[in-house]
């Protein structure tokens, strides 16, 4: 007895509704009338209309009573089960007991899972599905067509069996004739030497194909050692292309490693191409984007002077202050030269031309236009811009002030 059966059969007799509580302590000593009404329960269980005697009083009452269960669960559930057991009422009986009890739970168990599948079977208006059965529907009918089949065979040869046995009867009863036992004996040892014949000649023949294998093995193994030592001096012999070889595969190895350090600093070098082109390109717009705002401040500073300059009345002269005059041509020429060297150090291929024309004196002097021309070196074009003289003639006289021309910009320009 294990602790895992009895909780197994305690478990499985409460879910099959067993009315009284059984405990683990039952077992521990014999209690015959404990296993005769559990017994007695389960029969009833399994079959109610079974008739087993309920006397235990007796010790031959309870032999008639355990005999009585086993072959009622021996002939209607084919269960065995042993009687020397079931009689001890120990916990050797709980294993005898758990045969009947796992049959009727697992029932259970399928009745409760067959309820399911009818109610879904309910829920699907009674369909059935025969595809999943074909195949044993077709075995089923050719086993009751092979029955059927042997049956009337069989029938046949029952009809027969008058007939026969009287054949047979006179056939055994017939005294045997010496001559022809002798004759078919005869026949009988002719045949058996024949063979027996046959059966050396087989053998004969079989020694001597084995002699025949025999040879053209060893003549295999011949040819395979001349062939083993031709391969071994083949092997041995260097052929004369190798060293050529050799060095056509060191040539390639060399090739391919230049190869590589080619290729790799192409890459290299066409990377730091695409970010050179990329730092010009955003110098380039940052300095047009630089010049057209300094042009638009020259413009609005033109316009301011010209609105001063047509406020001021035409007939008053202009007191001569060479000072005041230089300081302000000074300062546009600061701010052309910055305007050049920033188009400068954006587009250094680049020429600007422009031009500043003062005001018209008294005596009608006209100012020389200025000329500024850059270079592709950027150290030079510095110099050529402080070398390059730009000549404005002011006017010693009063003049009146007048607004300059605009720069005036080249083919080349932006």
């Amino acid at each position: 007895m294990s602790f895992r059966d009895l909780r197994n059969f305690t478990e499985m007799m409460r879910a099959l509704g067993y009315p009284r509580l059984i405990s683990m302590e039952n077992f521990r000593t014999p209690n015959f009338i404990l296993v005769s009404e559990m017994l007695l329960w389960l029969c009833r269980r399994y079959e109610p209309q079974t008739d087993v005697p309920s006397d235990v009083e007796t010790e031959q009452d309870r032999v008639f009573f355990i005999k009585a269960v086993a072959q009622f669960m021996a002939t209607k559930a084919h269960i065995k089960l042993n009687t020397k057991k079931l009689y001890q009422a120990d916990g050797y009986a709980v294993k005898e007991l758990l045969k009947i009890t796992s049959v009727l739970y697992n029932a259970m168990k399928t009745k409760g899972m067959e309820t399911t599948s009818v109610s879904e079977e309910e829920s699907s208006k009674f369909k059935f599905d025969l595809g999943s059965k074909i195949a044993d529907l077709k075995a089923a009918r050719q086993l009751a067509s092979e029955i059927t089949s042997r049956g009337a065979s069989l029938y046949d040869l029952l009809g027969k069996e008058v007939e026969l046995r009287e054949l047979r009867t006179e056939s055994i009863a017939r005294p045997l004739e010496i001559n022809e036992t002798e004759k078919v004996m005869k026949i009988a040892i002719k045949d058996v030497l024949e063979q027996v014949q046959k059966t050396k000649d087989m053998l004969n023949n079989v020694a001597s194909d084995e002699a025949n294998l025999e040879a053209k093995i060893e003549k295999r193994k011949l040819e395979l050692e001349r062939n083993q030592k031709r391969l071994q001096t083949l092997q041995s012999v260097r052929p004369a292309f190798m060293d050529e070889y050799e060095k056509i595969e060191e040539e390639l190895q060399k090739q391919y490693s230049s190869y590589l350090e080619k290729f790799r600093n192409l890459a290299y070098l066409e990377q730091q191409l695409d970010d050179h082109h990329r730092v010009e390109q955003e110098r380039f717009e940052e300095a047009e984007n630089t010049l057209r705002l300094m042009q638009n401040r020259l413009k609005e500073e033109e316009k301011r002077l010209l609105k001063s300059g047509n406020n001021d009345d035409s007939d008053i002269e202009i007191q001569e202050d060479e000072g005041s005059d230089s300081e302000e041509e000074d300062r546009q020429l600061i701010k052309q030269r910055t305007a050049m060297e920033i188009l400068m150090q954006g587009r250094p291929n680049k020429r600007i031309v422009g031009t500043m024309q003062g005001g018209e004196t008294e005596d009608d002097e006209s100012s020389e236009d200025s000329e500024i021309d850059l270079d592709d070196d950027e150290d030079d074009d510095e110099d050529d811009l402080e070398d390059d003289s730009m000549e404005i003639s002011p006017s010693k006289a009063n003049r009146r002030a007048r607004k300059p021309e605009p720069l005036e910009e080249s083919d080349n320009d932006f």
